[in-house]
């Protein structure tokens, strides 16, 4: 099992302080006593021996944090291989599946399953999903893989289209709905991270970003409370479709920041949901679905493509409505 850890290289203007100081000073989420208690639990290594409070720092020292192991929710680890070579890996990543360590996920995400699976030292995630987001994720085996891909995404070479699950009745138009604007924090929700979209750029507040996305109805439920959705992102805003749709008023099924109630997602943080919330949900993650990707392939130019089914969740509750 994968150990976390954290490291520090001691720089020549932080040196002469004592180690609990240091410490203390710069990693202000303990106070001074715990970060003695962890201390003096030899959770710390220095130059990889062990560590003193008293120590006096000097440059060029190497700190090591030996964090504590987290009690990680549960996840959907059954991720599938798409395709692989010396350069890339693509993968299917299921829902609920956090792609990068962050909060209390770690050993609990794409990346430490496919460092333990696939011997990799640092699997590089070219595109990310959202934990409850399903499908494509490309993986770099190497910086310039990395690079290459991204300038792909960067320059809008890369063709991305999802599948999306919404509320509502969704318009047949001979044309794709066009949701296009501004994302930026939305100043009437009570959760910090939470985006909106803006049509007019002057009603944006400072610091927007420009987004776009194309929207097209593939088939609506029998009594037309749901509509199956072909989104296709021409920028690579996070939460933008999310955002888009929820503007649009036809928010993702599942989704508890974006969705039906923003109060679902504050109580999904507390784990407070009760029975009638999660009926309302209808699906414990958000019905939103990577299903195709096109790109060249970084080393040989030959034209990729990479397609991933509808998670069957989601095709089985359309089909139940």
């Amino acid at each position: 099992m994968m150990e976390r850890k954290n490291s520090v290289l001691i720089q020549t203007q932080q040196a002469g302080q004592q180690l609990l100081d240091f410490v203390s000073q710069r990693f202000t989420y303990r106070n001074r006593e715990e970060w003695q208690a962890e201390l003096a639990a030899d959770r710390f290594l220095l130059n990889n021996g062990g560590a003193r409070a008293e120590y006096i720092l000097a440059p060029g020292d190497r700190l090591v944090y030996l964090m504590p192991a987290l009690v990680e929710p549960p996840v959907d680890s059954g991720y599938a291989v798409l395709h692989e070579d010396d350069d890339l890996l693509v993968i299917n990543k299921p829902a609920p599946l956090p792609c990068h360590p962050g909060g209390r996920f770690f050993a609990h995400t794409l990346w430490a399953l496919l460092k333990e699976n696939h011997t990799l030292a640092n699997p590089r995630l070219v595109n990310r999903l959202d934990r409850e987001t399903s499908g494509i994720v490309l993986v770099a085996k190497n910086k310039a893989t990395a690079r290459q891909c991204q300038e792909q995404f960067a320059q809008h070479r890369v063709d991305k289209v999802y599948l999306v699950l919404v509320e509502g009745n969704f318009p047949d138009t001979p044309v794709e709905v066009e949701a296009a604007g501004w994302l930026g924090p939305d100043p009437n929700s009570a959760i910090r991270k939470k985006m909106r979209l803006y049509p007019a750029k002057k009603d944006a507040p400072p610091g927007a970003v420009e987004c776009s996305t194309a929207f097209r109805r593939l088939s609506s439920a029998s009594n037309t409370s749901l509509s199956l959705l072909e989104a296709r992102p021409h920028t690579g805003r996070c939460h933008q479709i999310r955002a888009s749709l929820l503007h649009l008023g036809f928010p993702v099924v599942g989704d508890k920041l974006y969705g039906v109630d923003e109060q679902l997602f504050l109580r999904f943080q507390e784990d407070s949901l009760s029975a009638a919330d999660h009926a309302r949900l209808r699906l414990p993650r958000q019905a939103l679905h990577s299903a195709s990707l096109r790109l060249q392939h970084p080393a040989s130019g030959q034209e990729l493509h990479f397609s991933a089914p509808l998670p069957p969740a989601i095709a089985a509750l359309m089909a139940r409505e």
